[in-house]
């Protein structure tokens, strides 16, 4: 009797672990000419990631399935929730409940929307098990139909944007409710190799480092669909400058480097030139400053920098979020490789955003303080954890090609 009991909880065990669904994995590219990131689509095409974007959008194809999705259902209110700025806004006029629904979608480089159709398309990945891809799935996803002309300044190859904002209609949430896993998602974002993107949460990878990732909240901030986190202060070393309170980080994949309101730029460069002025005394090379390179302000010559295993010997710059964890960016995150023997401190004041204006971030971080981290956004909770890789480990460091 006791080994039927056994035989009968093992047997349902395994079914319970069968009917599991798995979260979806996407390999992530960097394109090189743009500095975008991209993932795999379908047909040889791919989509750019726009982390706080609210759609997903392309320039549909054959075999694409058109919708009767009329003007006044809720799925037309969540493509039209976020109008991008100078996008005419969407409406019904008297016809309503027989009106097709129309979306705007957005380039996030040139700033240029379309008015497009939504259909129903499929997005080709694989589940993953946490340590390697374990079979090949077609997700299907509702886009917005644009028109070829909103490809402009996309990489090569791609045919569309694929919104990762908080958003009803953005990747992550279709995946979570075509697929029937959580609304989350994990990005490995490459400096040069692979990267991946994650939906659907765990089992994540690396467990004995992801195990003890530290959270933040995520910031819910009016009228976007943009990720955001608070910051109480910015650190350079042991230099503590002070933000506005509760000020606002956005995390951006358009923006290659790091763009801050001039209320904290300036107290922050001002640390910058005077910790790294003082670290000879530590042992550090005497950093010579050479003529700055458009559009960054504090450049050097490259000889004279140093390195470590954190990239340049440059100060280590960190934000003091809320939840009491500390964001360490080191010289591999912010210096900029802008020609032969010159990098640039990667912070760009942002123009015609007055100091203090509260519509603005204090930051916006780009995709070069991104990269070669482990971002778990975990809408249910909304939070955001973040790990850095140890120095010997990169986004690479996942398998993308062995099976079960």
């Amino acid at each position: 009797m006791a080994r039927l009991l056994l035989l009968v909880l093992a047997t349902s065990l395994v079914a319970l672990a069968s009917c599991q669904r798995l979260p979806v994995l996407a390999p992530v590219t960097k394109d090189p000419a743009t500095s975008l990131y991209t993932i795999p689509f379908h047909q040889g095409a791919s989509l750019v990631l726009d982390i706080a974007g609210p759609l997903v959008w392309s320039t549909c194809q054959r075999g694409d399935l058109p919708t009767d999705i009329p003007c006044s259902s809720p799925t037309c209110l969540l493509a039209n929730a976020y109008p991008a700025p100078g996008c005419p806004a969407s409406s019904c006029g008297s016809d309503r409940h027989h009106k097709p629904c129309k979306a705007y979608p957005y380039n996030p480089v040139t700033g240029a929307c379309a008015a497009g159709s939504l259909a129903r398309t499929t997005l080709v990945a694989s589940t993953t098990n946490g340590n390697y891809p374990v079979s090949e799935v077609n997700v299907r996803v509702l886009a917005a139909c644009a028109p070829r002309k909103l490809l402009a300044s996309l990489p090569r190859g791609s045919t569309g944007v694929a919104g990762l904002g908080g958003s009803g209609l953005a990747l992550p949430a279709q995946v979570a409710s075509t697929q029937k896993v959580d609304n989350k998602f994990l990005l490995c974002l490459p400096s040069g190799g692979p990267g991946v993107a994650i939906f659907g949460g765990g089992p994540l990878p690396w467990p004995q480092l992801t195990r003890s990732m530290p959270y933040t909240p995520l910031v819910t901030k009016g009228g976007s669909p943009a990720h955001y986190i608070s910051v109480k202060a910015i650190q350079v070393e042991d230099t503590r400058v002070s933000v506005s309170e509760r000020a606002l980080v956005m995390l951006s994949t358009r923006l290659p480097y790091a763009m801050l309101r001039r209320d904290v730029y300036r107290p922050l460069v001002d640390a910058f030139t005077k910790a790294l002025a003082a670290q000879p005394a530590n042992g550090a090379p005497v950093a010579r400053a050479v003529k700055p390179v458009a559009p960054f302000e504090l450049c050097y010559d490259t000889k004279s920098l140093g390195n470590n295993p954190g990239g340049y010997w440059v100060p280590n710059v960190g934000l003091a979020l809320d939840g009491g964890s500390d964001w360490w960016m080191t010289g591999k995150n912010f210096m900029v490789d802008v020609k032969p023997g010159t990098a640039c401190v990667g912070f760009v004041e942002m123009k015609g955003v007055d100091a203090g204006a509260g519509r603005a971030p204090a930051v916006i971080l780009g995709g070069a303080q991104l990269e070669e981290l482990v971002l778990d956004f975990d809408m249910e909770k909304k939070r955001l954890g973040f790990l850095r890789l140890p120095h010997y480990m990169d986004c690479s460091r996942f398998n993308f090609t062995r099976s079960a």
